[in-house]
Protein backbone atom coordinates (compact mmCIF):
# COMPACT_ATOMS: atom_id res chain seq x y z
CA UNK A 1 0.00 0.00 0.00
CA UNK A 2 1.54 3.15 -0.91
CA UNK A 3 1.88 5.75 1.96
CA UNK A 4 2.45 9.49 1.81
CA UNK A 5 5.44 10.44 3.23
CA UNK A 6 7.41 13.75 3.14
CA UNK A 7 10.32 14.15 0.89
CA UNK A 8 13.14 14.32 2.18
CA UNK A 9 15.70 17.61 1.26
CA UNK A 10 17.80 16.51 -0.94
CA UNK A 11 20.49 19.48 -0.80
CA UNK A 12 20.39 20.49 3.14
CA UNK A 13 24.17 22.46 2.79
CA UNK A 14 22.28 24.55 0.11
CA UNK A 15 19.64 25.01 1.83
CA UNK A 16 21.95 26.47 5.25
CA UNK A 17 23.63 28.42 2.63
CA UNK A 18 20.76 29.99 2.00
CA UNK A 19 19.39 30.85 4.81
CA UNK A 20 22.81 32.04 5.65
CA UNK A 21 22.98 34.47 2.86
CA UNK A 22 19.63 35.92 3.16
CA UNK A 23 20.36 36.75 7.11
CA UNK A 24 23.84 38.24 6.40
CA UNK A 25 22.09 40.51 3.40
CA UNK A 26 19.53 41.47 5.30
CA UNK A 27 21.96 42.30 8.84
CA UNK A 28 24.35 43.94 6.07
CA UNK A 29 21.01 45.93 4.84
CA UNK A 30 19.66 47.14 8.30
CA UNK A 31 23.13 47.57 9.76
CA UNK A 32 23.96 49.66 6.79
CA UNK A 33 20.71 52.00 7.37
CA UNK A 34 21.16 52.19 10.38
CA UNK A 35 24.62 53.03 10.30
CA UNK A 36 23.09 56.04 7.70
CA UNK A 37 20.89 57.07 10.58
CA UNK A 38 23.70 58.04 13.02
CA UNK A 39 26.05 58.71 10.65
CA UNK A 40 26.14 62.52 11.75
CA UNK A 41 26.33 61.49 15.73
CA UNK A 42 28.98 58.61 14.96
CA UNK A 43 32.16 60.71 16.19
CA UNK A 44 30.03 61.95 19.37
CA UNK A 45 29.75 58.43 20.31
CA UNK A 46 33.23 57.56 19.13
CA UNK A 47 34.42 59.88 21.58
CA UNK A 48 32.15 58.76 24.32
CA UNK A 49 33.59 55.85 24.06
CA UNK A 50 37.15 56.92 24.20
CA UNK A 51 36.35 59.18 27.08
CA UNK A 52 34.37 56.60 29.04
CA UNK A 53 37.07 54.11 29.02
CA UNK A 54 40.22 56.57 29.76
CA UNK A 55 37.72 57.66 32.99
CA UNK A 56 36.61 54.66 33.82
CA UNK A 57 39.37 54.02 36.64
CA UNK A 58 38.32 57.64 38.11
CA UNK A 59 34.99 56.55 38.09
CA UNK A 60 35.03 53.59 39.48
CA UNK A 61 37.20 55.07 42.07
CA UNK A 62 34.17 57.48 42.79
CA UNK A 63 31.42 54.32 42.69
CA UNK A 64 33.71 52.91 45.51
CA UNK A 65 33.70 56.44 47.69
CA UNK A 66 30.59 57.04 46.95
CA UNK A 67 28.00 53.91 48.69
CA UNK A 68 28.23 52.22 45.02
CA UNK A 69 25.47 54.93 43.74
CA UNK A 70 25.82 54.62 40.06
CA UNK A 71 24.31 57.48 38.76
CA UNK A 72 25.93 60.14 41.45
CA UNK A 73 29.06 58.72 40.44
CA UNK A 74 28.62 58.96 36.93
CA UNK A 75 27.00 62.44 37.60
CA UNK A 76 30.59 63.54 39.65
CA UNK A 77 32.47 61.94 36.32
CA UNK A 78 30.57 64.10 34.04
CA UNK A 79 31.01 67.59 36.17
CA UNK A 80 34.67 66.88 36.62
CA UNK A 81 35.21 65.92 33.07
CA UNK A 82 33.08 68.62 31.41
CA UNK A 83 34.68 71.75 33.92
CA UNK A 84 38.39 70.26 33.95
CA UNK A 85 38.44 69.24 29.87
CA UNK A 86 35.56 71.09 28.14
CA UNK A 87 35.47 74.25 29.71
CA UNK A 88 39.00 74.91 29.57
CA UNK A 89 39.11 74.05 25.97
CA UNK A 90 35.83 76.11 25.31
CA UNK A 91 37.63 78.90 26.82
CA UNK A 92 41.20 78.60 25.12
CA UNK A 93 39.42 78.58 21.25
CA UNK A 94 37.15 81.68 21.98
CA UNK A 95 40.46 83.44 23.47
CA UNK A 96 42.28 82.35 20.17
CA UNK A 97 39.20 82.95 17.98
CA UNK A 98 38.47 86.25 19.21
CA UNK A 99 42.76 87.27 17.94
CA UNK A 100 42.74 84.39 15.41
CA UNK A 101 41.33 87.24 12.52
CA UNK A 102 43.41 90.36 13.96
CA UNK A 103 46.60 88.18 13.90
CA UNK A 104 45.86 87.41 9.93
CA UNK A 105 45.45 91.54 9.58
CA UNK A 106 48.24 92.41 11.94
CA UNK A 107 50.66 90.19 10.07
CA UNK A 108 50.32 91.45 6.81
CA UNK A 109 50.16 95.08 7.81
CA UNK A 110 53.34 94.25 9.79
CA UNK A 111 55.25 92.66 6.37
CA UNK A 112 54.42 96.32 4.79
CA UNK A 113 56.18 98.32 7.27
CA UNK A 114 59.08 96.48 6.59
CA UNK A 115 61.89 98.58 5.46
CA UNK A 116 62.96 95.80 2.66
CA UNK A 117 65.48 97.62 1.02
CA UNK A 118 67.67 98.13 4.05
CA UNK A 119 67.15 94.42 4.72
CA UNK A 120 68.26 93.56 1.24
CA UNK A 121 71.32 95.88 1.83
CA UNK A 122 72.34 93.85 4.86
CA UNK A 123 71.66 90.58 3.51
CA UNK A 124 74.37 91.37 0.10
CA UNK A 125 77.32 91.78 2.66
CA UNK A 126 76.88 88.19 3.04
CA UNK A 127 75.07 86.23 0.47
CA UNK A 128 77.22 85.27 -2.66
CA UNK A 129 74.31 86.74 -4.76
CA UNK A 130 71.96 89.60 -5.18
CA UNK A 131 68.42 89.35 -3.68
CA UNK A 132 65.95 91.95 -4.74
CA UNK A 133 63.56 92.25 -1.93
CA UNK A 134 62.42 95.11 -2.42
CA UNK A 135 60.84 93.77 -5.82
CA UNK A 136 59.72 91.02 -4.00
CA UNK A 137 57.44 93.29 -1.18
CA UNK A 138 53.75 92.61 -2.35
CA UNK A 139 54.53 88.85 -3.24
CA UNK A 140 55.74 88.53 0.41
CA UNK A 141 52.92 90.69 1.77
CA UNK A 142 50.55 88.33 0.33
CA UNK A 143 51.91 84.91 0.89
CA UNK A 144 52.53 85.95 4.83
CA UNK A 145 48.97 87.33 4.58
CA UNK A 146 47.74 84.20 2.96
CA UNK A 147 49.81 81.68 5.49
CA UNK A 148 48.75 83.51 8.89
CA UNK A 149 44.93 83.45 7.49
CA UNK A 150 45.03 80.06 6.94
CA UNK A 151 46.33 79.07 10.07
CA UNK A 152 43.37 81.00 11.41
CA UNK A 153 41.07 79.69 9.84
CA UNK A 154 40.67 76.44 12.07
CA UNK A 155 40.23 78.81 14.81
CA UNK A 156 37.53 81.01 13.50
CA UNK A 157 35.44 77.94 12.43
CA UNK A 158 35.42 76.39 15.95
CA UNK A 159 35.08 79.50 17.56
CA UNK A 160 32.27 79.84 15.02
CA UNK A 161 30.96 76.80 15.82
CA UNK A 162 30.58 77.33 19.66
CA UNK A 163 29.58 81.12 19.76
CA UNK A 164 26.84 80.68 16.81
CA UNK A 165 24.99 78.44 18.81
CA UNK A 166 24.30 76.07 16.18
CA UNK A 167 22.39 73.21 16.84
CA UNK A 168 24.53 70.01 15.55
CA UNK A 169 27.82 71.39 17.44
CA UNK A 170 25.50 71.21 20.82
CA UNK A 171 23.45 68.86 20.02
CA UNK A 172 26.85 66.51 19.58
CA UNK A 173 28.12 67.42 23.10
CA UNK A 174 25.08 66.07 24.49
CA UNK A 175 24.46 63.11 22.75
CA UNK A 176 28.63 62.44 24.01
CA UNK A 177 27.57 63.29 27.62
CA UNK A 178 24.46 61.14 27.44
CA UNK A 179 26.52 58.33 25.72
CA UNK A 180 28.80 58.46 28.40
CA UNK A 181 26.15 57.93 31.08
CA UNK A 182 25.81 54.50 29.52
CA UNK A 183 29.24 53.81 28.80
CA UNK A 184 31.00 54.91 32.10
CA UNK A 185 29.21 51.39 34.09
CA UNK A 186 30.64 49.17 31.46
CA UNK A 187 32.75 46.33 33.25
CA UNK A 188 34.34 46.35 30.13
CA UNK A 189 35.32 49.31 27.65
CA UNK A 190 32.88 49.74 24.09
CA UNK A 191 36.02 48.58 22.17
CA UNK A 192 36.05 45.53 23.42
CA UNK A 193 32.13 44.77 23.52
CA UNK A 194 31.87 46.05 19.94
CA UNK A 195 35.23 43.85 18.95
CA UNK A 196 33.64 40.88 20.62
CA UNK A 197 31.02 40.58 17.97
CA UNK A 198 33.82 40.55 15.41
CA UNK A 199 34.55 36.68 15.52
CA UNK A 200 38.47 37.34 16.10
CA UNK A 201 40.50 35.25 18.95
CA UNK A 202 39.95 36.81 22.31
CA UNK A 203 44.08 37.81 22.33
CA UNK A 204 43.78 40.15 19.42
CA UNK A 205 40.31 41.83 20.38
CA UNK A 206 41.56 42.60 23.80
CA UNK A 207 45.33 44.21 21.56
CA UNK A 208 43.08 46.23 19.26
CA UNK A 209 41.12 47.70 21.89
CA UNK A 210 44.21 48.35 24.28
CA UNK A 211 45.53 49.84 21.48
CA UNK A 212 42.54 52.59 21.00
CA UNK A 213 42.71 53.72 24.93
CA UNK A 214 46.65 53.84 25.18
CA UNK A 215 46.65 56.02 21.85
CA UNK A 216 43.91 58.23 22.95
CA UNK A 217 45.14 58.08 26.42
CA UNK A 218 48.79 59.22 25.45
CA UNK A 219 47.28 61.75 22.39
CA UNK A 220 44.95 63.54 25.39
CA UNK A 221 47.74 63.63 27.49
CA UNK A 222 49.92 65.22 25.25
CA UNK A 223 47.38 67.56 23.75
CA UNK A 224 45.85 68.72 26.68
CA UNK A 225 48.10 68.82 29.41
CA UNK A 226 51.54 69.32 27.51
CA UNK A 227 49.98 71.04 24.83
CA UNK A 228 48.11 73.64 27.87
CA UNK A 229 51.25 73.84 29.73
CA UNK A 230 53.70 74.41 26.36
CA UNK A 231 50.94 76.99 24.90
CA UNK A 232 50.91 79.16 27.98
CA UNK A 233 54.14 79.18 28.64
CA UNK A 234 54.95 79.88 24.58
CA UNK A 235 51.85 82.31 24.51
CA UNK A 236 53.24 84.58 27.72
CA UNK A 237 56.42 84.50 26.30
CA UNK A 238 54.84 85.90 23.18
CA UNK A 239 52.80 88.40 25.60
CA UNK A 240 56.56 89.83 27.17
CA UNK A 241 58.03 89.90 23.93
CA UNK A 242 55.41 92.41 22.69
CA UNK A 243 54.60 89.93 20.02
CA UNK A 244 50.36 90.48 18.67
CA UNK A 245 48.08 88.08 19.19
CA UNK A 246 49.33 85.67 21.95
CA UNK A 247 46.46 83.84 23.03
CA UNK A 248 45.92 82.76 19.07
CA UNK A 249 49.62 81.60 18.89
CA UNK A 250 49.65 79.85 22.10
CA UNK A 251 46.54 77.78 20.73
CA UNK A 252 48.63 76.96 18.03
CA UNK A 253 51.49 76.31 20.18
CA UNK A 254 49.27 73.88 22.14
CA UNK A 255 48.08 71.68 18.65
CA UNK A 256 51.93 71.48 17.37
CA UNK A 257 52.98 70.29 21.45
CA UNK A 258 51.71 66.91 20.52
CA UNK A 259 54.49 66.33 17.73
CA UNK A 260 57.65 64.93 19.27
CA UNK A 261 60.87 66.58 18.46
CA UNK A 262 58.95 69.92 16.71
CA UNK A 263 56.72 70.83 19.46
CA UNK A 264 55.60 74.94 19.42
CA UNK A 265 59.29 75.59 18.60
CA UNK A 266 57.33 75.71 15.28
CA UNK A 267 56.11 78.94 15.75
CA UNK A 268 58.38 80.50 18.22
CA UNK A 269 61.22 80.11 16.20
CA UNK A 270 59.46 82.58 13.62
CA UNK A 271 58.45 84.71 16.44
CA UNK A 272 62.46 85.02 17.53
CA UNK A 273 63.34 86.02 14.07
CA UNK A 274 60.70 88.83 13.59
CA UNK A 275 61.79 90.15 16.46
CA UNK A 276 65.59 90.03 15.05
CA UNK A 277 64.20 91.47 12.37
CA UNK A 278 62.67 94.43 13.37
CA UNK A 279 65.69 94.98 15.20
CA UNK A 280 63.99 94.18 18.36
CA UNK A 281 67.01 91.97 19.80
CA UNK A 282 66.48 92.30 23.73
CA UNK A 283 63.41 91.23 23.39
CA UNK A 284 64.02 88.38 20.76
CA UNK A 285 67.05 87.09 22.84
CA UNK A 286 64.62 86.90 26.18
CA UNK A 287 62.09 85.01 23.99
CA UNK A 288 65.18 82.40 22.62
CA UNK A 289 65.93 81.98 26.10
CA UNK A 290 62.77 81.61 27.15
CA UNK A 291 62.13 78.68 24.70
CA UNK A 292 65.15 77.03 25.68
CA UNK A 293 65.12 77.05 29.33
CA UNK A 294 60.97 77.09 30.15
CA UNK A 295 58.66 75.71 27.39
CA UNK A 296 61.05 73.03 25.85
CA UNK A 297 61.59 71.74 29.13
CA UNK A 298 58.36 71.15 30.18
CA UNK A 299 58.15 68.79 27.37
CA UNK A 300 60.89 67.28 28.53
CA UNK A 301 59.82 67.13 31.75
CA UNK A 302 56.20 65.89 31.03
CA UNK A 303 56.30 63.66 28.70
CA UNK A 304 58.12 60.47 29.49
CA UNK A 305 55.86 60.73 32.91
CA UNK A 306 52.58 61.41 31.36
CA UNK A 307 52.88 59.89 27.67
CA UNK A 308 55.48 57.53 28.27
CA UNK A 309 55.37 54.59 25.44
CA UNK A 310 51.73 54.54 24.95
CA UNK A 311 51.99 55.76 21.74
CA UNK A 312 54.58 53.37 20.36
CA UNK A 313 54.55 54.83 17.05
CA UNK A 314 57.51 56.97 14.80
CA UNK A 315 57.47 60.65 15.53
CA UNK A 316 56.37 60.91 11.65
CA UNK A 317 53.44 58.54 11.41
CA UNK A 318 52.26 61.07 14.37
CA UNK A 319 53.15 64.30 12.47
CA UNK A 320 51.19 62.82 9.00
CA UNK A 321 48.23 61.29 11.21
CA UNK A 322 47.53 64.39 13.56
CA UNK A 323 47.55 66.64 10.37
CA UNK A 324 45.57 64.53 8.31
CA UNK A 325 43.06 63.76 11.13
CA UNK A 326 43.00 67.66 11.16
CA UNK A 327 41.98 68.17 7.62
CA UNK A 328 39.52 65.28 7.74
CA UNK A 329 37.65 65.81 11.21
CA UNK A 330 38.82 68.88 12.47
CA UNK A 331 39.57 69.74 15.60
CA UNK A 332 38.80 65.88 16.95
CA UNK A 333 41.19 64.80 14.58
CA UNK A 334 43.78 65.66 16.97
CA UNK A 335 42.38 62.29 18.72
CA UNK A 336 40.93 60.67 15.66
CA UNK A 337 44.34 60.78 13.36
CA UNK A 338 46.23 59.01 15.56
CA UNK A 339 44.10 56.55 16.78
CA UNK A 340 43.49 55.32 13.31
CA UNK A 341 47.17 55.30 12.36
CA UNK A 342 48.06 53.07 15.59
CA UNK A 343 45.05 50.98 15.35
CA UNK A 344 45.87 50.57 11.37
CA UNK A 345 49.91 49.23 12.83
CA UNK A 346 48.28 47.30 14.77
CA UNK A 347 46.15 45.74 12.65
CA UNK A 348 49.30 44.97 10.76
CA UNK A 349 51.22 43.58 13.76
CA UNK A 350 48.40 40.92 14.61
CA UNK A 351 48.51 39.85 10.69
CA UNK A 352 52.36 39.52 10.15
CA UNK A 353 52.25 37.56 13.47
CA UNK A 354 50.07 35.50 12.50
CA UNK A 355 51.69 34.63 9.53
CA UNK A 356 54.67 33.94 11.76
CA UNK A 357 52.52 31.82 13.63
CA UNK A 358 51.46 30.14 10.72
CA UNK A 359 54.88 29.71 9.15
CA UNK A 360 56.06 28.17 12.55
CA UNK A 361 53.41 26.02 12.87
CA UNK A 362 54.43 24.93 10.03
CA UNK A 363 57.68 24.08 10.46
CA UNK A 364 57.17 22.62 13.49
CA UNK A 365 54.31 20.29 11.46
CA UNK A 366 56.97 19.33 9.55
CA UNK A 367 59.63 18.72 11.83
CA UNK A 368 57.51 16.45 14.11
CA UNK A 369 56.36 14.24 10.80
CA UNK A 370 60.33 13.61 10.30
CA UNK A 371 60.69 11.30 12.49
CA UNK A 372 58.05 9.20 12.18
CA UNK A 373 58.85 9.02 8.91
CA UNK A 374 62.37 7.45 9.96
CA UNK A 375 60.67 5.07 12.43
CA UNK A 376 58.96 3.56 10.02
CA UNK A 377 61.51 2.97 7.81
CA UNK A 378 63.89 1.50 10.47
CA UNK A 379 60.78 -0.94 11.12
CA UNK A 380 60.74 -1.95 7.52
CA UNK A 381 64.10 -3.15 7.84
CA UNK A 382 63.87 -4.77 11.11
CA UNK A 383 65.44 -2.02 13.33
CA UNK A 384 63.65 0.09 16.32
CA UNK A 385 65.30 3.61 16.61
CA UNK A 386 63.95 4.22 19.88
CA UNK A 387 65.25 0.91 21.36
CA UNK A 388 68.41 -0.01 20.40
CA UNK A 389 71.26 -1.66 22.61
CA UNK A 390 69.05 -5.21 23.07
CA UNK A 391 66.17 -3.39 23.96
CA UNK A 392 62.90 -5.04 23.46
CA UNK A 393 62.07 -4.83 19.81
CA UNK A 394 65.80 -5.00 19.04
CA UNK A 395 66.90 -7.11 16.79
CA UNK A 396 69.58 -7.95 19.86
CA UNK A 397 67.05 -8.42 21.87
CA UNK A 398 67.75 -11.68 23.56
CA UNK A 399 64.18 -13.19 23.42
Amino acid sequence: MATDRATPDKNPVDRVYLQLFVIGFVALATGAAFLGLIRDYLIALFLAAIFSALAAPFYRWIHSHTGRHQGFAVAITLTILSVGVLLPMGTVIVLGGQQAAAVAKSTSAWVETLDLAAINNGLANWLPFEVDLAGLGATITQKVGQAAGQIADFFVAALSQATKGTVSFFLNIFIMLYAMVFFLPQRTNMFQQVLAHSGLPSAIQKRLADRVVSISRATIKGTFLIGLAQGVLGGLGFWFAGLPGAAFWGCVMAVFSIIPGIGPTIVLIPGIIVLAVNEQFFPAVGLALWTGLAVTTVDNLLRPVLVGRDTRMPDLLVLVSTFGGLASFGAVGLILGPVIAGVFMTVWAVLEDTLRAGGLAASSLETSSSPASEQTEGRSTGQDICSPQGEPGSLTDPR
